[in-house]
C-alpha cells in the first residue's frame, strides 16, 4: 500500500512538472493545460519551441530520459518521464491539487501564480530570493501575483495595493494570515465626483508669467487611487478596468491634475503655444518638457532634408527593411551613426523601443541572464520579458549590488550574461556608473550594453555618449539610442561589432517584421548630424543653460536628486502634492512633465525638467521664479524663502 501511494505521488508531481515546463516555455496557466491537448494543433507549439521544451524536461529530468521523435501532446511527455523514471503513466484526470475539499497548498498557489508572470521555471523560483535583486519581480509584477493568488484561494480583494513583501515565502506568510482570518481588505474608494468644466468666454491670452486666475481651487475631497490600482480588475468583462479608469481620470481632468497630451499650435522650441482641451483655451507655455535637447528638430536644414528626401522618395517606404523597404539613405544614416560613435556597424529600428525589444530578445535567450539596473526604460524591461531569458535586477547604480547577482550568476546561469543599464536615466538624470559595470562584466565573462537615448547629443564632448563621457567606448559591447530626442527625428539604432549587427538584422523582430522609417527622415538624421558636429557650440551652450538653471532650483531649496544631465528632476514623493505643484506651474505658463505612477514608484513622484540649448537666459531666470512660486504655493517649499537666495540673483 505504501508502495503504491508512493508511485501515486511520483506519477502527480512528473505530471505536474511536465506541465509547468510546458507553461513556463509558452505562457499557458499550467492549472489549465490539458494533457491530451495537441502541443501544435491546439496550443500553438512550433518546432522551435517544442526544443526548448525538450530540453528542459531533459534537464530536470535527467539526460538519459528517452523522448519520443513525434511528440504531438504534453500527455506523450509525461508518459515518456513516466517511463523513465519508472512510474507509471498519469492518467488524464489525475488529480494534482489534492481531492475534494482539500486547500491548496499556499506555496503551490504562490508558486504558480509566480510561474505565469514571470515565465521561470519552477525549479528558478526559490521562495527565499529577494523578489527585486535576485527574480527580477517588481512591484507591478507582484500586484499581479498577489491579485492571482488571492483569487485562487478565494481571498478578498485589495490585498495587491496592502501587501509589500521581499520574497515569495514573506508573501505566502502574509496570505496565510488572510486566509486563517486575521487580515482584512480595505473596501475601494469610491471615485471623487467630477466637477463640470463649465464653459467661459474666451478671455485675453496671459503673458508667459501671469497666473491664471481661471485655475481650479484645490478640492478638499481626494480620490487616493493611482494608476496602480486599474492593473488587475477581477471583472469577467475585459473593458471593465477601462470604464472604471476613465471615470478616475474625469476626475483628475476636472481638477486639471492630469494634463497628458495636450495638443501643440506651434512649433516645440523654447516658447510653445500649446491648445488646453480642458479648457477650450491656447496660450504660449515656457517649454520644459521637450528633449530637443541642442534645438536641431526646426534647424532650417533638417527641415530642408526631410522636405528635398520626401519629394523624391516619397512619404515612406512601404516595407520593411529586408524586403523591399531599404533605400539607400537608410544605408548612409546607419554609415554616419557607426562613425559618430566611434563603432563598426550600425543598425536602424523603427524606433527606441523597438530597438531594445529586438535587441535584447534577439541575443538574450531562455538560458541566458540578463542583469539590469532597477530604473532602466520600461523598453528593456519589456526586451527582457519578450527574451525569455532570467532577469536579475540590481539596485539603482548600486555596484555592490551588481555584484552579488554576478556572483549568483555565475553558479546558477548555463548560457551568457547581459548587463544592460541607461547611460542617463530618463525620469532621474543621473548617469549610470559605467566604470564599475565595465570592470565588473570583464571579471564575470558578461557583456555590456548601455541605453543612450538621454546621453547622445548631451554626454561626451562631442556629445556622442556615456561611452564617451567615460573615455570607454572601446570597452562597451553595444550602444543604443533613439533618434526621437537630440537627433531630431524619429527611430532606434543599436551599433557595435559588425558580426554582432549583422546577427541582430536577421534575428530581431522588430526590425525584421516592421517597416522602417521614411527615407525623407533618415535624410533629416544624417542633416542633424552634420549640424550637430559642425556646430560644437550648441553643446556648450546646453551645458551652460543645464548649471544655471540647477544652481537656481537647488539653491531654493528644491530636491534634484544626483541629476548629471539635462534631466532636472523637482522630487516631491506625494502623488498629490506633485500634480498640484505641476497644475501650479502650469497656471503661470510653464509647461513641464509631471511624473506619477507608473512613470516612477509610488511615493516617488516628481516634476521632470528638460533643458535645451535654445532656452535664453530670461527664460531661465523666469522659470526658476515660477517654480519657487508654485513651490511656495502648494507647500513643496517654505512659505518664505529664507536664507535661500532668490533664483537668478
Amino acid at each position: 500500500m505504501t508502495e503504491l501511494a508512493d508511485g501515486a505521488q511520483t506519477v502527480v508531481s512528473v505530471r505536474r512538472r511536465v506541465l509547468e515546463i510546458i507553461a513556463s516555455n509558452t505562457l499557458y496557466d499550467p492549472s489549465r493545460l490539458r494533457p491530451e491537448s495537441h502541443l501544435e494543433g491546439e496550443l500553438g507549439v512550433d518546432a522551435t519551441t517544442l526544443d526548448a521544451i525538450l530540453a528542459d524536461v531533459r534537464d530536470h529530468f535527467g539526460p538519459d530520459v528517452r523522448l519520443p521523435r513525434d511528440v504531438a501532446t504534453p500527455q506523450d511527455l509525461i508518459e515518456a518521464v513516466a517511463h523513465a523514471t519508472r512510474a507509471p503513466a498519469a492518467p488524464v484526470n489525475a488529480v494534482v491539487n489534492g481531492g475534494a475539499g482539500d486547500e491548496p497548498r499556499l506555496d503551490e498557489v504562490v508558486l504558480t501564480v509566480a510561474m505565469r508572470h514571470t515565465q521561470y521555471r519552477r525549479d528558478q523560483l526559490d521562495l527565499d530570493a529577494e523578489l527585486e535583486s535576485e527574480l527580477g519581480i517588481d512591484s507591478v509584477v507582484l500586484a499581479s501575483i498577489i491579485s492571482d493568488a488571492a483569487d485562487e484561494l478565494g481571498l478578498p480583494e485589495g490585498l495587491a495595493s496592502k501587501l509589500t513583501v521581499p520574497t515569495l515565502r514573506e508573501l505566502v506568510t502574509e496570505l496565510e494570515a488572510h486566509r486563517a482570518g486575521s487580515g482584512t481588505s480595505r473596501p475601494p474608494t469610491e471615485p471623487a465626483a467630477p466637477d463640470p468644466v463649465t464653459e467661459a468666454p474666451e478671455p485675453r491670452e496671459l503673458a508667459v508669467g501671469e497666473l491664471d486666475p481661471a485655475r481650479p481651487e484645490p478640492s478638499t475631497s481626494w480620490d487616493d487611487r493611482s494608476m496602480r490600482d486599474f492593473i488587475d480588475d477581477r471583472d469577467p468583462d475585459l473593458f471593465s478596468k477601462a470604464r472604471s479608469f476613465t471615470s478616475y481620470l474625469r476626475g483628475r481632468e476636472a481638477e486639471h491634475l492630469y494634463w497628458y497630451g495636450m495638443p501643440l499650435r506651434s512649433r516645440c522650441v523654447n516658447r510653445a503655444r500649446i491648445h488646453d482641451e480642458l479648457t477650450g483655451r491656447t496660450r504660449e507655455f515656457l517649454m520644459f518638457a521637450s528633449n530637443n535637447y541642442l534645438g536641431l528638430a526646426n534647424h532650417p536644414r533638417v527641415i530642408d532634408a526631410v522636405c528635398d528626401a520626401t519629394r523624391a522618395y516619397g512619404a515612406t517606404n512601404t516595407g520593411c527593411r529586408i524586403i523591399g523597404g531599404t533605400n539607400h539613405l537608410h544605408k548612409e544614416l546607419e554609415h554616419r551613426l557607426a562613425r559618430f560613435k566611434g563603432r563598426q556597424a550600425c543598425i536602424v529600428y523603427p524606433g527606441g523601443y523597438a530597438a531594445n525589444l529586438g535587441a535584447v530578445s534577439a541575443l538574450v535567450g531562455t538560458h541566458d541572464a540578463v542583469i539590469v539596473d532597477k530604473l532602466n526604460h520600461m523598453s528593456i524591461v519589456d526586451g527582457c520579458k519578450l527574451s525569455g531569458g532570467v532577469r536579475k535586477i540590481y539596485g539603482h547604480n548600486d555596484m555592490r549590488a551588481l555584484e552579488r547577482v554576478l556572483e549568483r550568476c555565475a553558479e546558477t546561469v548555463r548560457g551568457g550574461k547581459l548587463i544592460i543599464t541607461d547611460g542617463v536615466f530618463s525620469m532621474h538624470g543621473d548617469v549610470c556608473d559605467l566604470p564599475e559595470i565595465v570592470r565588473l562584466a570583464r571579471r564575470y565573462g558578461a557583456r555590456v550594453m548601455v541605453d543612450d537615448a538621454h546621453a547622445t547629443g548631451v554626454l561626451g564632448e562631442r556629445g556622442s555618449g556615456t561611452a564617451e563621457h567615460f573615455g570607454l567606448k572601446d570597452e562597451v559591447d553595444l550602444e543604443l539610442g533613439t533618434m526621437s530626442k537630440a537627433l531630431a527625428g524619429m527611430g532606434g539604432f543599436v551599433v557595435g561589432d559588425e558580426e554582432v549587427v549583422e546577427y541582430l538584422r536577421f534575428y530581431s523582430n522588430s526590425y525584421v517584421f516592421a517597416a522602417t522609417i521614411p527615407a525623407g527622415l533618415a535624410a533629416g538624421l544624417i542633416a542633424a548630424i552634420d549640424v550637430m558636429e559642425e556646430e560644437p557650440e550648441r553643446l556648450a551652450q546646453l551645458w551652460s543653460n543645464i548649471r544655471r538653471l540647477h544652481a537656481d532650483l537647488t539653491d531654493a531649496g528644491f530636491d534634484l536628486e544626483n541629476t548629471r544631465s539635462a534631466i532636472l528632476p523637482i522630487v516631491i514623493g506625494d502623488e498629490r502634492r506633485a500634480m498640484e505643484m505641476g497644475r501650479a506651474v502650469r497656471a503661470r505658463g510653464l509647461f513641464c512633465q509631471t511624473v506619477v505612477f507608473p512613470g516612477v514608484p509610488l511615493g516617488d513622484a516628481r516634476l521632470r525638467v528638460s533643458v535645451t540649448s535654445e532656452h535664453t537666459p530670461e527664460d531661465l531666470a523666469l522659470a526658476a521664479q515660477i517654480f519657487v512660486d508654485a513651490g511656495r504655493e502648494t507647500g513643496v517649499l517654505p512659505a518664505s524663502g529664507g536664507a535661500r537666495r532668490e533664483p537668478g540673483r
